[in-house]
C-alpha cells in the first residue's frame, strides 16, 4: 500500500475538465455505467459529478431512516423510494430517499415532495438545496452521521429553513428523528 504523500498516491482533490470531455473521460463514464458504478453519479447543469458508492454505515442508516419514515409516509397517503434521478438527463441529482404523491413512473423524476440526503465524505448535499427548491421539493432532511444529527428543512418563500413540524407528513419531526438510531 502506498504511503500518504508518495508519488503513487493521488490526493483527494476536485477534478474539473474544461471543454468537451476527452475520450479517456468518456471511456471512464461508459465503464462506470457498464459496471453499475454510476448509481450515485449526478449531472449538474451538464457537468458530470462522479460519486463513489457510500460507506456501509450509510446503507445501515438509510435503512433505519426508511423504517422510521414508513408508517408516517403511509399514513399521509404518500409513497417512499430509495435513490432516484431528480431532474432531467442533463441536470439531475440523486437523493438517498424520496417521498412522492405516487410511485414515479419515469427514470427522470421532475420533482418530489420530500428528499433525504445522508452525508458522506466529500458530499455535496448542502449544495443541492437551490436545485431542490427550483423543483418545488417542499422538505429536505439532511442526516449527518458524523455529528449524529438530523436537520429537517422546509421550503419558505425564498429559501429552506429548519422546521419542527412537517407540513407534508402532518407530524412534529421530533418523533421521527428520535426513532432513528445512528450506527456505531
Amino acid at each position: 500500500m502506498p504511503r500518504a504523500g508518495s508519488p503513487t498516491t493521488i490526493p483527494t482533490v476536485r477534478t474539473v475538465v474544461l471543454g468537451a470531455a476527452p475520450p479517456e473521460v468518456e471511456a471512464l463514464i461508459r465503464r462506470r455505467r457498464t459496471l453499475g458504478l454510476d448509481r450515485y453519479d449526478e449531472v449538474w447543469e451538464g457537468e458530470q459529478h462522479m460519486a463513489p458508492a457510500p460507506h456501509p454505515w450509510h446503507g445501515v442508516l438509510d435503512q433505519r431512516v426508511a423504517v422510521a419514515f414508513q408508517p408516517t409516509v403511509e399514513a399521509a397517503g404518500l409513497t417512499m423510494t430509495g435513490p432516484f434521478n431528480l431532474g432531467a438527463p442533463d441536470d439531475y441529482r440523486v437523493p438517498d430517499r424520496g417521498v412522492h404523491r405516487r410511485v414515479p413512473a419515469t427514470v427522470w423524476v421532475p420533482g418530489a415532495e420530500l428528499v433525504v440526503e445522508i452525508l458522506s465524505p466529500d458530499d455535496e448535499s448542502w449544495d443541492k438545496l437551490g436545485f431542490y427548491a427550483a423543483r418545488g421539493v417542499g422538505e429536505v432532511v439532511i442526516v449527518d452521521p458524523d455529528a449524529r444529527s438530523i436537520t429537517w428543512l422546509a421550503l419558505g418563500p425564498d429559501r429552506y429553513a429548519p422546521t419542527e413540524h412537517s407540513s407534508l407528513l402532518r407530524v412534529p419531526v421530533a418523533g421521527i428523528v428520535a426513532s432513528i438510531e445512528f450506527p456505531d
